[in-house]
């Protein structure tokens, strides 16, 4: 998932869920998991529905340190 959010930058819970044939309420929850955790930050957080999220640098760093370990 966080994969995906990087490399489209901004991303929807809908396209990530689209590319990693997830459920939406799979990603949604997990995105929520992450944002609790500071490692994606919802950019539209005055949207009910349809809202927008992107890594945080905290985030970029653990993606890192997981792909440098093949850990993901």
């Amino acid at each position: 998932m966080m994969r995906s959010i990087r490399n489209s930058r901004v991303v929807k819970a809908s396209e990530v869920a689209r590319s990693t044939d997830r459920s939406i309420q799979n990603i949604s929850r997990a995105i929520k998991e992450c944002e609790e955790q500071k490692l994606v930050e919802c950019i539209t957080p005055e949207k009910h529905t349809w809202k927008k999220y992107m890594l945080t640098d905290q985030g970029h760093h653990v993606l890192r340190e997981l792909e440098k370990h093949k850990m993901i």
